[in-house]
Protein backbone atom coordinates (compact mmCIF):
# COMPACT_ATOMS: atom_id res chain seq x y z
CA UNK A 1 0.00 0.00 0.00
CA UNK A 2 1.49 3.51 -1.07
CA UNK A 3 1.18 6.07 1.32
CA UNK A 4 0.14 9.37 -0.46
CA UNK A 5 2.37 12.64 0.49
CA UNK A 6 1.52 15.42 3.10
CA UNK A 7 -0.29 17.82 0.38
CA UNK A 8 -0.17 21.34 0.80
CA UNK A 9 -1.50 24.46 -1.44
CA UNK A 10 0.02 28.01 -1.16
CA UNK A 11 -2.36 30.65 -2.42
CA UNK A 12 -0.12 33.68 -3.88
CA UNK A 13 3.20 33.27 -4.66
CA UNK A 14 5.02 36.08 -3.37
CA UNK A 15 7.41 35.99 -1.22
CA UNK A 16 5.77 34.86 1.31
CA UNK A 17 4.16 31.99 0.18
CA UNK A 18 7.54 31.30 -1.24
CA UNK A 19 9.23 31.66 1.96
CA UNK A 20 6.71 29.19 3.50
CA UNK A 21 7.02 26.77 1.11
CA UNK A 22 10.84 26.65 0.97
CA UNK A 23 10.64 26.33 5.10
CA UNK A 24 8.31 23.77 4.71
CA UNK A 25 10.43 21.59 2.52
CA UNK A 26 13.27 21.87 5.02
CA UNK A 27 11.13 20.97 8.57
CA UNK A 28 12.13 18.10 10.60
CA UNK A 29 9.68 15.97 9.26
CA UNK A 30 9.71 11.60 9.47
CA UNK A 31 6.94 12.21 6.33
CA UNK A 32 6.74 12.72 2.85
CA UNK A 33 5.53 16.43 1.46
CA UNK A 34 4.79 17.90 -1.93
CA UNK A 35 3.91 21.27 -1.97
CA UNK A 36 2.40 22.94 -4.66
CA UNK A 37 1.77 27.15 -5.26
CA UNK A 38 -0.74 29.54 -7.06
CA UNK A 39 -0.92 32.58 -8.54
CA UNK A 40 -3.48 34.84 -10.52
CA UNK A 41 -0.62 36.21 -12.88
CA UNK A 42 1.14 34.65 -15.30
CA UNK A 43 4.81 35.10 -12.85
CA UNK A 44 5.46 34.64 -8.94
CA UNK A 45 7.44 37.29 -6.98
CA UNK A 46 3.94 39.28 -5.90
CA UNK A 47 4.79 42.53 -5.07
CA UNK A 48 8.98 42.18 -5.31
CA UNK A 49 8.07 42.20 -8.81
CA UNK A 50 4.89 44.89 -8.94
CA UNK A 51 5.61 46.38 -5.95
CA UNK A 52 9.64 47.98 -5.82
CA UNK A 53 10.28 50.53 -8.21
CA UNK A 54 12.26 49.58 -10.70
CA UNK A 55 15.47 51.61 -9.79
CA UNK A 56 16.19 49.61 -6.97
CA UNK A 57 17.90 46.48 -8.40
CA UNK A 58 19.33 45.39 -4.72
CA UNK A 59 15.95 45.17 -3.55
CA UNK A 60 14.95 43.24 -6.51
CA UNK A 61 17.84 40.91 -6.35
CA UNK A 62 15.20 39.04 -3.90
CA UNK A 63 13.85 37.62 -6.85
CA UNK A 64 17.00 35.72 -7.36
CA UNK A 65 17.08 34.24 -3.57
CA UNK A 66 13.22 33.09 -4.66
CA UNK A 67 14.24 31.64 -8.12
CA UNK A 68 16.70 29.68 -6.58
CA UNK A 69 13.49 28.04 -4.22
CA UNK A 70 11.68 26.90 -6.93
CA UNK A 71 14.72 25.94 -9.56
CA UNK A 72 15.30 23.43 -6.90
CA UNK A 73 12.28 21.17 -8.06
CA UNK A 74 10.84 19.98 -5.30
CA UNK A 75 7.84 22.69 -5.41
CA UNK A 76 5.40 22.66 -8.03
CA UNK A 77 3.80 26.51 -9.45
CA UNK A 78 0.90 26.76 -11.16
CA UNK A 79 0.54 30.66 -12.55
CA UNK A 80 -2.09 32.58 -14.03
CA UNK A 81 -4.67 30.84 -11.58
CA UNK A 82 -6.89 32.91 -9.76
CA UNK A 83 -8.62 31.89 -6.31
CA UNK A 84 -12.20 32.52 -6.33
CA UNK A 85 -12.36 32.45 -10.46
CA UNK A 86 -10.83 29.69 -11.86
CA UNK A 87 -10.17 27.05 -8.66
CA UNK A 88 -12.79 27.06 -4.86
CA UNK A 89 -12.02 26.76 -1.52
CA UNK A 90 -13.59 23.31 -1.68
CA UNK A 91 -11.63 22.32 -5.08
CA UNK A 92 -8.54 23.07 -2.73
CA UNK A 93 -9.52 21.42 0.22
CA UNK A 94 -10.60 18.35 -1.52
CA UNK A 95 -7.01 17.72 -2.98
CA UNK A 96 -5.07 19.09 -0.16
CA UNK A 97 -4.16 17.83 3.45
CA UNK A 98 -3.50 21.75 4.12
CA UNK A 99 -4.10 25.06 2.31
CA UNK A 100 -2.23 28.27 3.16
CA UNK A 101 -3.51 31.70 1.79
CA UNK A 102 -0.56 34.48 1.22
CA UNK A 103 -2.23 36.56 -0.71
CA UNK A 104 -0.68 39.98 0.37
CA UNK A 105 -1.83 43.31 0.00
CA UNK A 106 -2.15 45.07 -3.11
CA UNK A 107 -4.85 47.98 -3.28
CA UNK A 108 -4.01 51.52 -1.42
CA UNK A 109 -5.33 51.66 2.21
CA UNK A 110 -8.77 53.70 2.43
CA UNK A 111 -7.66 57.67 3.12
CA UNK A 112 -10.53 59.66 4.96
CA UNK A 113 -10.17 63.55 3.36
CA UNK A 114 -12.75 65.45 1.82
CA UNK A 115 -12.01 65.56 -1.96
CA UNK A 116 -10.76 62.17 -1.67
CA UNK A 117 -12.08 60.94 -5.00
CA UNK A 118 -12.05 64.21 -7.16
CA UNK A 119 -9.91 63.83 -10.34
CA UNK A 120 -6.19 64.37 -10.16
CA UNK A 121 -6.23 62.26 -6.84
CA UNK A 122 -4.71 58.68 -6.62
CA UNK A 123 -3.36 55.69 -4.94
CA UNK A 124 0.10 55.09 -4.94
CA UNK A 125 -0.48 51.42 -5.45
CA UNK A 126 -2.76 52.14 -8.51
CA UNK A 127 0.74 54.33 -9.91
CA UNK A 128 2.89 52.12 -8.79
CA UNK A 129 1.34 49.13 -10.63
CA UNK A 130 1.85 51.73 -13.63
CA UNK A 131 4.99 51.91 -14.06
CA UNK A 132 6.24 48.58 -12.53
CA UNK A 133 3.92 47.33 -15.81
CA UNK A 134 1.68 45.31 -14.01
CA UNK A 135 -0.35 43.18 -16.64
CA UNK A 136 -4.17 43.95 -15.27
CA UNK A 137 -3.67 47.75 -15.25
CA UNK A 138 -3.74 50.22 -18.39
CA UNK A 139 -0.78 51.33 -19.74
CA UNK A 140 -1.49 55.42 -19.62
CA UNK A 141 -0.81 57.53 -16.92
CA UNK A 142 -1.86 61.30 -16.33
CA UNK A 143 1.28 63.38 -15.91
CA UNK A 144 0.36 66.60 -16.89
CA UNK A 145 0.68 68.17 -13.48
CA UNK A 146 3.53 70.02 -12.87
CA UNK A 147 3.00 70.73 -8.92
CA UNK A 148 2.13 67.65 -7.18
CA UNK A 149 1.95 66.48 -3.57
CA UNK A 150 2.81 62.76 -2.16
CA UNK A 151 0.52 62.04 1.15
CA UNK A 152 2.91 59.43 3.45
CA UNK A 153 5.85 59.51 5.37
CA UNK A 154 7.17 55.49 4.11
CA UNK A 155 9.33 54.10 1.64
CA UNK A 156 6.13 53.91 -0.94
CA UNK A 157 5.78 57.79 -0.88
CA UNK A 158 9.68 58.11 -1.64
CA UNK A 159 9.76 55.85 -4.41
CA UNK A 160 6.63 57.05 -5.86
CA UNK A 161 8.18 61.25 -5.34
CA UNK A 162 11.32 60.18 -6.76
CA UNK A 163 10.14 58.38 -9.81
CA UNK A 164 7.60 61.85 -10.52
CA UNK A 165 10.88 63.90 -10.12
CA UNK A 166 13.68 61.67 -11.78
CA UNK A 167 14.27 62.31 -15.58
CA UNK A 168 12.90 59.54 -17.71
CA UNK A 169 16.04 59.00 -19.39
CA UNK A 170 17.55 57.84 -15.93
CA UNK A 171 14.79 55.40 -15.51
CA UNK A 172 15.11 54.14 -19.21
CA UNK A 173 18.25 52.04 -18.34
CA UNK A 174 16.09 49.96 -15.76
CA UNK A 175 13.32 47.40 -16.77
CA UNK A 176 10.40 49.72 -18.08
CA UNK A 177 8.68 48.41 -21.18
CA UNK A 178 8.29 51.83 -23.71
CA UNK A 179 4.69 52.91 -22.38
CA UNK A 180 6.08 53.41 -19.11
CA UNK A 181 9.32 55.51 -20.86
CA UNK A 182 7.03 57.54 -23.21
CA UNK A 183 4.82 58.32 -19.93
CA UNK A 184 7.24 59.33 -17.65
CA UNK A 185 9.33 61.63 -20.44
CA UNK A 186 5.61 63.48 -21.08
CA UNK A 187 5.64 64.68 -17.43
CA UNK A 188 5.29 67.82 -16.94
CA UNK A 189 6.44 67.92 -13.55
CA UNK A 190 8.40 70.60 -11.77
CA UNK A 191 8.41 70.42 -8.13
CA UNK A 192 7.12 67.34 -5.89
CA UNK A 193 6.04 67.88 -2.16
CA UNK A 194 5.88 64.85 0.12
CA UNK A 195 4.22 65.41 3.30
CA UNK A 196 4.49 63.45 6.40
CA UNK A 197 1.71 64.68 9.79
CA UNK A 198 4.71 64.15 12.31
CA UNK A 199 8.46 64.87 12.63
CA UNK A 200 11.61 63.97 10.67
CA UNK A 201 12.40 61.76 14.03
CA UNK A 202 9.06 59.72 13.21
CA UNK A 203 9.47 58.48 9.29
CA UNK A 204 9.41 55.28 8.16
CA UNK A 205 11.66 56.02 5.20
CA UNK A 206 15.17 53.45 5.30
CA UNK A 207 18.41 55.03 5.32
CA UNK A 208 19.46 53.73 1.89
CA UNK A 209 16.38 54.69 0.23
CA UNK A 210 16.60 58.08 1.91
CA UNK A 211 20.43 58.59 0.90
CA UNK A 212 19.57 57.36 -2.63
CA UNK A 213 17.36 60.33 -2.76
CA UNK A 214 20.34 62.94 -2.61
CA UNK A 215 22.16 61.14 -5.28
CA UNK A 216 19.12 61.80 -7.89
CA UNK A 217 20.44 63.82 -11.11
CA UNK A 218 19.03 66.82 -12.27
CA UNK A 219 16.74 67.40 -9.10
CA UNK A 220 16.81 69.54 -5.69
CA UNK A 221 16.05 68.17 -2.81
CA UNK A 222 14.56 70.92 -0.36
CA UNK A 223 13.88 70.13 3.32
CA UNK A 224 12.74 73.17 5.65
CA UNK A 225 14.45 74.02 9.22
CA UNK A 226 11.31 74.98 10.26
CA UNK A 227 9.91 71.41 9.83
CA UNK A 228 12.66 70.11 12.42
CA UNK A 229 11.74 69.65 15.79
CA UNK A 230 12.89 66.87 18.32
CA UNK A 231 11.06 66.42 21.62
CA UNK A 232 12.32 64.75 24.49
CA UNK A 233 10.44 61.02 22.54
CA UNK A 234 12.21 62.01 18.98
CA UNK A 235 15.38 62.34 20.90
CA UNK A 236 15.13 58.74 22.57
CA UNK A 237 13.79 57.20 19.59
CA UNK A 238 16.97 58.77 17.75
CA UNK A 239 18.98 57.07 21.19
CA UNK A 240 17.48 53.46 20.49
CA UNK A 241 17.51 52.60 16.82
CA UNK A 242 20.58 53.77 14.68
CA UNK A 243 18.16 53.52 11.79
CA UNK A 244 15.95 56.67 13.46
CA UNK A 245 19.48 58.08 13.64
CA UNK A 246 20.45 57.78 10.12
CA UNK A 247 17.54 59.12 8.73
CA UNK A 248 17.55 62.29 11.30
CA UNK A 249 21.09 62.55 10.04
CA UNK A 250 20.23 62.33 6.61
CA UNK A 251 17.77 64.71 6.74
CA UNK A 252 19.49 67.33 9.09
CA UNK A 253 22.37 67.16 6.31
CA UNK A 254 19.39 67.80 3.80
CA UNK A 255 18.62 71.13 5.49
CA UNK A 256 22.52 72.46 4.67
CA UNK A 257 22.30 72.31 1.11
CA UNK A 258 21.56 75.03 -1.27
CA UNK A 259 19.39 74.40 -3.80
CA UNK A 260 21.32 74.21 -7.87
CA UNK A 261 18.65 75.41 -10.05
CA UNK A 262 17.94 71.82 -10.95
CA UNK A 263 15.13 71.69 -13.47
CA UNK A 264 13.11 69.64 -10.69
CA UNK A 265 12.30 70.02 -6.93
CA UNK A 266 11.10 67.27 -4.36
CA UNK A 267 10.29 68.86 -1.02
CA UNK A 268 10.45 67.16 1.86
CA UNK A 269 7.69 68.75 4.64
CA UNK A 270 7.23 67.28 8.08
CA UNK A 271 4.75 68.38 10.67
CA UNK A 272 1.99 68.75 8.46
CA UNK A 273 -1.25 66.60 8.36
CA UNK A 274 -3.02 66.58 5.35
CA UNK A 275 -6.99 67.55 6.15
CA UNK A 276 -8.63 67.92 2.86
CA UNK A 277 -7.95 67.77 -1.24
CA UNK A 278 -9.60 70.87 -2.46
CA UNK A 279 -11.10 71.58 -5.76
CA UNK A 280 -14.74 71.02 -7.19
CA UNK A 281 -14.01 69.20 -10.83
CA UNK A 282 -10.78 68.33 -10.53
CA UNK A 283 -7.57 68.64 -7.65
CA UNK A 284 -6.67 72.47 -7.52
CA UNK A 285 -4.69 72.06 -4.01
CA UNK A 286 -3.93 70.17 -0.79
CA UNK A 287 -4.81 71.84 2.58
CA UNK A 288 -2.44 70.97 5.64
CA UNK A 289 -2.81 71.69 8.91
CA UNK A 290 0.88 72.72 10.74
CA UNK A 291 1.32 69.87 13.66
CA UNK A 292 3.77 70.30 17.24
CA UNK A 293 5.04 67.24 18.70
CA UNK A 294 3.56 66.65 21.90
CA UNK A 295 6.84 65.68 24.10
CA UNK A 296 6.16 61.81 23.50
CA UNK A 297 7.30 61.76 19.22
CA UNK A 298 3.19 61.84 18.94
CA UNK A 299 1.57 65.45 17.40
CA UNK A 300 -0.89 67.50 18.03
CA UNK A 301 -3.03 70.15 15.72
CA UNK A 302 -1.74 74.09 15.93
CA UNK A 303 -4.88 75.21 14.23
CA UNK A 304 -2.66 76.70 11.16
CA UNK A 305 -3.90 75.70 7.79
CA UNK A 306 -1.70 76.09 4.93
CA UNK A 307 -2.64 75.68 1.33
CA UNK A 308 -0.54 74.20 -1.26
CA UNK A 309 -0.91 74.86 -4.55
CA UNK A 310 -0.64 71.65 -6.34
CA UNK A 311 -3.16 69.87 -9.29
CA UNK A 312 -2.09 66.10 -8.46
CA UNK A 313 -2.01 64.50 -5.04
CA UNK A 314 -1.15 60.78 -4.62
CA UNK A 315 -2.07 59.03 -1.38
CA UNK A 316 0.85 56.82 0.11
CA UNK A 317 -0.48 55.86 3.45
CA UNK A 318 0.00 52.15 2.92
CA UNK A 319 -1.90 49.17 1.68
CA UNK A 320 -4.81 46.73 2.05
CA UNK A 321 -5.76 43.10 2.28
CA UNK A 322 -8.96 42.65 0.32
CA UNK A 323 -11.54 40.17 0.81
CA UNK A 324 -10.99 36.42 -0.43
CA UNK A 325 -14.29 33.96 -1.67
CA UNK A 326 -15.09 31.54 0.55
CA UNK A 327 -13.37 32.78 3.69
CA UNK A 328 -13.27 35.50 6.64
CA UNK A 329 -12.55 38.94 6.20
CA UNK A 330 -12.00 41.59 9.04
CA UNK A 331 -13.14 44.62 7.56
CA UNK A 332 -11.45 46.56 9.69
CA UNK A 333 -7.78 45.18 10.26
CA UNK A 334 -8.67 43.95 6.08
CA UNK A 335 -6.56 40.73 6.80
CA UNK A 336 -8.19 37.07 7.12
CA UNK A 337 -8.69 36.54 10.65
CA UNK A 338 -6.49 34.41 12.33
CA UNK A 339 -4.98 33.14 15.53
CA UNK A 340 -1.44 32.45 14.45
CA UNK A 341 -1.67 31.56 11.61
CA UNK A 342 -4.73 29.39 11.69
CA UNK A 343 -7.94 30.75 9.57
CA UNK A 344 -10.35 31.55 12.27
CA UNK A 345 -14.62 32.48 11.62
CA UNK A 346 -14.42 35.10 14.44
CA UNK A 347 -18.26 35.26 13.97
CA UNK A 348 -19.89 36.61 17.78
CA UNK A 349 -16.08 36.20 19.01
CA UNK A 350 -14.66 38.89 20.64
CA UNK A 351 -11.56 37.78 20.07
CA UNK A 352 -9.70 35.63 17.32
CA UNK A 353 -8.00 33.43 19.96
CA UNK A 354 -11.65 32.57 21.14
CA UNK A 355 -13.23 31.96 17.49
CA UNK A 356 -13.76 28.84 15.54
CA UNK A 357 -10.67 27.20 13.59
CA UNK A 358 -11.20 26.64 10.16
CA UNK A 359 -10.11 23.42 9.84
CA UNK A 360 -6.84 22.57 7.33
CA UNK A 361 -6.77 26.31 6.32
CA UNK A 362 -4.20 28.98 7.39
CA UNK A 363 -2.74 32.08 6.56
CA UNK A 364 0.82 34.04 6.26
CA UNK A 365 2.22 37.24 5.10
CA UNK A 366 0.65 40.62 4.62
CA UNK A 367 -2.89 38.86 4.70
CA UNK A 368 -2.48 37.30 7.98
CA UNK A 369 -0.92 40.78 9.52
CA UNK A 370 -1.18 43.36 7.76
CA UNK A 371 1.15 45.38 5.52
CA UNK A 372 3.94 46.23 8.35
CA UNK A 373 7.41 45.90 8.18
CA UNK A 374 9.40 44.55 5.88
CA UNK A 375 10.11 41.64 3.31
CA UNK A 376 12.24 39.57 5.07
CA UNK A 377 9.73 39.88 8.55
CA UNK A 378 7.16 37.20 5.86
CA UNK A 379 10.20 34.12 6.80
CA UNK A 380 8.97 34.95 10.78
CA UNK A 381 5.03 34.55 10.07
CA UNK A 382 5.78 31.29 7.55
CA UNK A 383 7.65 29.72 10.39
CA UNK A 384 5.01 30.22 12.80
CA UNK A 385 2.09 29.62 10.09
CA UNK A 386 4.09 26.17 9.33
CA UNK A 387 5.05 25.18 13.23
CA UNK A 388 1.20 25.01 13.50
CA UNK A 389 0.22 22.89 10.15
CA UNK A 390 2.80 20.44 11.49
CA UNK A 391 1.31 20.32 14.87
CA UNK A 392 -2.19 19.68 13.82
CA UNK A 393 -1.07 17.26 11.43
CA UNK A 394 0.76 15.53 14.18
CA UNK A 395 -2.56 15.62 16.34
CA UNK A 396 -4.44 14.02 13.93
CA UNK A 397 -7.10 16.97 13.13
CA UNK A 398 -6.55 17.71 9.32
CA UNK A 399 -8.72 15.81 7.27
CA UNK A 400 -7.31 13.76 4.52
CA UNK A 401 -8.11 14.96 0.88
CA UNK A 402 -11.09 13.06 -1.14
CA UNK A 403 -8.26 13.59 -4.05
CA UNK A 404 -4.64 12.92 -2.72
CA UNK A 405 -3.14 12.19 -6.20
CA UNK A 406 -0.87 14.98 -7.27
CA UNK A 407 -1.77 14.75 -10.85
CA UNK A 408 -5.69 15.66 -9.82
CA UNK A 409 -5.25 19.21 -10.01
CA UNK A 410 -3.56 19.47 -12.93
CA UNK A 411 -6.73 17.16 -14.14
CA UNK A 412 -9.07 19.70 -12.75
CA UNK A 413 -7.43 22.56 -14.07
CA UNK A 414 -7.38 21.32 -17.67
CA UNK A 415 -10.68 20.08 -17.16
CA UNK A 416 -12.09 24.21 -16.91
CA UNK A 417 -10.23 25.08 -19.45
CA UNK A 418 -7.54 27.30 -17.31
CA UNK A 419 -4.46 28.31 -18.91
CA UNK A 420 -2.84 27.57 -16.34
CA UNK A 421 1.58 28.46 -16.30
CA UNK A 422 4.49 26.62 -14.60
CA UNK A 423 7.99 27.11 -13.67
CA UNK A 424 9.88 26.00 -17.06
CA UNK A 425 6.67 28.45 -18.62
CA UNK A 426 8.75 31.46 -16.01
CA UNK A 427 11.75 30.93 -17.16
CA UNK A 428 11.17 31.25 -20.86
CA UNK A 429 9.22 34.61 -20.12
CA UNK A 430 12.16 35.38 -18.49
CA UNK A 431 14.30 34.74 -21.28
CA UNK A 432 12.03 36.55 -23.75
CA UNK A 433 12.39 39.97 -20.97
CA UNK A 434 16.10 39.63 -21.35
CA UNK A 435 16.36 39.12 -24.86
CA UNK A 436 14.21 42.36 -24.91
CA UNK A 437 16.64 44.25 -22.52
CA UNK A 438 20.22 42.50 -24.32
CA UNK A 439 18.51 44.77 -27.84
CA UNK A 440 19.25 47.67 -25.98
CA UNK A 441 21.84 47.12 -23.80
CA UNK A 442 19.72 46.77 -20.42
CA UNK A 443 19.83 43.51 -18.21
CA UNK A 444 16.18 43.05 -19.16
CA UNK A 445 12.70 44.34 -20.28
CA UNK A 446 8.99 43.66 -18.94
CA UNK A 447 6.45 42.24 -20.85
CA UNK A 448 3.65 44.34 -19.76
CA UNK A 449 0.73 42.38 -21.15
CA UNK A 450 -0.88 38.97 -19.92
CA UNK A 451 -1.10 38.32 -23.22
CA UNK A 452 2.51 39.10 -24.24
CA UNK A 453 3.31 37.07 -20.88
CA UNK A 454 1.26 33.87 -21.52
CA UNK A 455 2.34 33.60 -25.49
CA UNK A 456 6.17 33.55 -23.68
CA UNK A 457 5.37 31.40 -20.92
CA UNK A 458 2.80 29.00 -22.69
CA UNK A 459 4.14 25.41 -22.93
CA UNK A 460 3.16 25.06 -26.25
CA UNK A 461 2.78 21.03 -26.67
CA UNK A 462 -0.30 21.56 -23.63
CA UNK A 463 -1.81 24.65 -25.31
CA UNK A 464 -1.89 23.55 -29.10
CA UNK A 465 -3.95 20.21 -27.61
CA UNK A 466 -6.37 22.35 -25.48
CA UNK A 467 -7.11 24.19 -28.86
CA UNK A 468 -7.45 21.46 -30.67
CA UNK A 469 -4.96 22.25 -33.28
Amino acid sequence: MTTNPFRVAIVGAGPAGIYAADLLTKADRDFEISIDLFDRLPTPFGLVRYGVAPDHPRIKGIINALIKVLDRGDIRLFSNVEYGADIALGELTDRYDAVIFSTGCFIDASLDLPGVDLPGSYGAADFVNWYDSHPDVAQTWPLDAEKVAVIGNGNVALDVARVLAKQADDMHTTEIPDHVYEGLKSSKVTDVHVFGRRGPAQAKFTPLELRELGQVKDVDVIVYPEDFEFDEGSLAAIEASNQTKQVAKTLTDFTMREPVGAKRRLHLHFLHAPVAILGEDAVTGLRTERQELDGTGGVKGTGEFIDWDVTAVYRAVGYAGTPLPQLPFDETKRVIPNHEGRVVDTGQQASAAEADVVQGVYATGWIKRGPVGLIGHTKGDALETIGHILDDRAAGVLTEPLFPDEDSIVELLESKGVDFGDWEGYHRLEAAEKALGEAEGRERVKLATREAMLREARDHVRSESHSGA
